[in-house]
């Protein structure tokens, strides 16, 4: 064999080697990149799984006939009643509240910034919408206790010191950098000729960004609200500073009123002890509002599967 053969052999053999140690290399960085996603599956199931066996415990002690139909929540006192329609409504009047002031307002901001703002405003204004969502939740539930409540008193003099109104206002607020920006984002993701085609027709821009962008956009939109309404349906602290945690089945935002997440912080922060009924109604309530998240999911998902095929 000549020299120039047992070369080229060497050469053909460190480029197997060296292939052979890039494929080793990859498939390590995939299990890597497995094991990441796999850490979030496993924790979502491992709270599932915890927030269910705890709860088949308390509902061996509670029918579950009563625990969706009693019109008390009372799980403290010596007559207990564990009506979770109590905490069902204050959450639900909140959330609805927040949702009517930050799914607006976040979608009119989403259209200005995408399709009306020169650079330099969006420039400005991304970085401070973000810097709003950024600030901690006990900051805005002390603003809604001292300062939206006393305005709101203003106009309201009947208005109490605590109220699902004032919380659900300044939790509206807070969700709103969340649906702007990505509704903002989903908007820019739409092609410029769709644009282009409609001004060509003759339209104007506020006509296109409305009946153009947003319909081409919606699956983006529809996820942004989703994000809005289980931030909303899982905020803790604006409600348990701002809203009184009092049990009281209400459908009027004007009254205080607790919800779930503000009594699992109510009931965490006890001395309950563990195993007790007392105690087990936190994981009950946290599988209510695990459940009434995912519907709320199931519903965006159908949203958005509907408008996709409509447009």
């Amino acid at each position: 064999m000549s020299a120039n053969s047992v070369s080229d052999l060497h050469q053909v053999s460190d480029r197997l080697a060296h292939n052979a140690m890039r494929h080793v290399s990859e498939r390590v960085i995939e299990m890597l990149l497995f094991a990441a996603a796999a850490v979030s599956v496993l924790t979502t199931v491992g709270i599932v799984y915890v927030l269910v066996s705890e709860s088949i415990h308390f509902f061996q002690n509670v029918p579950i006939v009563d625990f969706l139909t009693d019109t008390q929540w009372t799980p403290l006192f010596d007559d207990a009643h564990y009506g979770i329609m109590v905490l069902i409504s204050g959450t639900l009047v909140s959330s609805g509240v927040a949702l009517a002031v930050a799914i607006p307002m976040g979608t009119v901001i989403a259209i200005y910034l995408s399709e009306f703002a020169n650079p330099k405003v969006r420039e400005v204004a991304k970085p401070v919408l973000e810097l709003l969502g950024g600030i901690p939740t006990i900051v805005f539930g002390y603003f809604a206790l001292l300062i939206v409540t006393p305005l709101l008193q203003t106009i309201f003099p009947e208005l109490p010191g605590f109220s699902l109104l004032s919380a659900g206002l300044v939790m509206g607020i807070m969700i709103v950098p969340y649906i702007a920006s990505l509704s903002e984002d989903a908007m820019r993701a739409v092609p410029m000729s769709m644009r282009e085609g409609s001004y060509a027709m003759g339209a104007t821009k506020l006509y296109t960004a409305i009946h153009v962008v947003v319909p081409a956009a919606i699956s983006g939109l529809a996820a942004s609200y989703i994000l809005g309404i289980s931030r909303a349906v899982g905020e803790t602290m604006i409600l348990a500073v701002a809203a009184g945690m009092q049990p009281n089945l209400t459908w009027n935002p004007m009254e205080p009123a607790a919800t779930i997440t503000s009594y699992i912080v109510q009931v965490a922060l006890g001395d309950l002890p563990h195993g007790s009924i007392g105690y087990q109604t936190i994981f009950a309530a946290g599988l209510t509002l695990l459940l009434i998240t995912l519907m709320f999911n199931i519903a965006g998902q159908w949203l958005r599967r509907r408008y996709r095929e409509a447009y």
